[in-house]
């Protein structure tokens, strides 16, 4: 190691929110510094971003670093920490590295979306270990609620970090190990520089259930249903799948499939093994041709109702003692809350100045950490961002398009068109349509009848000479509408003014 280089870690996504984790490691001097990416993960938009599907990561630091990335690691297959991929990929085209289940469910994926780039991925072994450059990478079990969900241990000329991923502390979980807790004390051990964690559950008291409590709790339920019984969970839970199918065929009932998320799910966890011994699932089309008593209906898109008086879902993140427990067991000099909101962030690095921990930083997405040597801190900002999946596009969340879009839906549109000839005069009268706007005030007056008065005596007052100006002409109606609806309603709607010269 050379006395210039650095250790160092930037968030690019999930440092201040939920979802669209991507973490960069980098060593090596400021000018030479070779990196690796963990996760490449997604957010889900909501209403305050119309016709937007999902919200990525900004990559435009990596797509300039792409001499110098050596690879990208996932943790595990949710879509959180790996929906960009078959996005993001082609601009970086960089080497990926995943456990069997998250590169199959990733080729799942790929054959169903069209166009979708092939990407040769590097299968990894459970708890394997594998080299990068400077960076010496194994993976740690952790359990979570989804088949092989890593931890990993990234050693360097510096020190060893360990990045949690997403992981909760089940000693009974229905599918895969728990989580290692022999490997963190070793690493513990051996020295931890730095421990860069999961914050999701850092206000919430105690430990989190385990998904045994819930098979337990379903199977009771499932046994007691007179009728047909329903079963949401997220398609990615193949615990809860396997959990559910278990008590379903103890009753003697089929299990139907229902999602497509559902389905290809299942066909994965058939094909590495996460569903030996269970009964073949059924099509969502014998649902009706079935017996009620004799039927189940699997259905993706939801994870259990939070005020429910039944025990039917557990988080798969650490709650505050599990996340006390691992900070024991590795005894990081360094801890980085990260996975989390603000105030979740904040809470998890209350925690860890509570357990011990010497240094605690707290970082955004774009701040660059120094984590050795020297004390940690930020010493810089790499560019960093949002992108949004608006249809087949990718587009940056700086373009004006959703602040448009905000803008139509809070106020709708209204177009005015009118023809003008060379002398300056109305051919005809103006037609007036509207968009997303009441048809009448609250005195009863037609809204539409209010923009037409306006666009006349706007473009009446006008000199002749400026009624020969399309571009005047636009002005002055497009402002004179404007004030009108404004009048009316309150509102100021978009107006749009189309001046055809004849």
């Amino acid at each position: 190691m050379r006395p210039s280089d650095e250790l160092v870690f930037a968030p690019l996504g999930g440092a201040g929110e939920i979802g669209m984790n991507l973490a960069i490691y980098g060593f090596g001097d400021e000018q030479r510094r070779q990196w690796i990416a963990v996760d490449f993960g997604v957010a889900f938009a909501d209403d305050a971003l119309p016709g937007i599907d999902l919200i990525m990561p900004d990559i435009r630091y990596l797509v300039e670093e792409r001499r110098n990335l050596l690879g990208l690691v996932l943790t595990h297959a949710h879509e959180d920490h790996f929906g960009a991929l078959l996005d993001l990929w082609p601009r970086l085209k960089l080497p990926v590295y995943a456990t069997p289940f998250t590169a199959a469910l990733i080729e799942a994926k790929r054959e169903g979306e069209p166009g979708a780039p092939e990407i040769p991925l590097n299968i990894v072994p459970l708890s394997g270990r594998f080299t990068l450059g400077p960076f010496d990478i194994e993976l740690v079990s952790m359990a979570h609620s989804i088949p092989e969900s890593n931890g990993l241990i990234i050693r360097t000329p510096a020190g060893a970090v360990l990045h949690t991923g997403d992981w909760k502390i089940d000693p009974t979980p229905v599918l895969g190990a728990p989580t290692d807790e022999a490997k963190l004390r070793a690493l513990g051990n051996e020295g931890c520089l730095a421990l860069i964690g999961d914050s999701t559950n850092a206000f919430r008291e105690g430990r989190s259930p385990s998904e045994a409590d819930v098979a337990k709790c379903l199977a009771e339920l499932i046994r007691g249903a007179p009728a047909r019984v329903a079963v949401t969970t997220f398609a990615s839970n193949v615990a809860r799948m396997r959990a559910v199918a278990q008590a379903a065929a103890a009753c003697e009932r089929e299990v139907v499939l229902v999602g497509r998320a559902m389905e290809r799910i299942a066909q994965v966890a058939r094909e590495t093994g996460y569903l030996d011994g269970i009964q073949d699932f059924r099509s969502v089309e014998v649902y009706g041709h079935l017996p009620p008593d004799k039927v189940l209906a699997l259905c993706t898109g939801s994870q259990g109702e939070p005020r429910a008086t039944h025990l039917v879902h557990v988080s798969g993140h650490p709650r505050v003692s599990e996340l006390t427990d691992i900070i024991g067991w590795v005894r990081p000099q360094i801890l980085i809350p990260v996975h989390g909101e603000a105030l979740h962030m904040a809470e998890h690095a209350e925690l860890a100045r509570r357990s011990g921990v010497g240094k605690v930083v707290l970082c955004r997405d774009g701040e660059l950490v120094r984590l050795a040597p020297a004390d940690p801190g930020k010493i810089d900002e790499v560019p960093a961002g949002r992108l949004y999946k608006d249809g087949s596009l990718i587009v940056s969340a700086e373009e004006r398009t959703v602040a448009d879009r905000r803008r139509l839906g809070f106020a709708g549109i209204v177009s005015v068109a009118l023809a003008v000839s060379e002398r300056g005069d109305l051919v005809s009268d103006p037609q007036v349509r509207l968009i997303g706007i009441p048809e009448a005030d609250a005195l009863g007056h037609r809204i539409e009848e209010i923009a037409y008065d306006a666009a006349i005596e706007a473009f009446e007052s006008m000199p002749r000479g400026r009624r020969r100006d399309p571009d005047a002409v636009v002005e002055a109606i497009r402002n004179a509408v404007r004030a009108a609806l404004s009048a009316a309603w309150g509102k100021k709607p978009t107006c749009h003014v189309h001046v055809l010269e004849v």
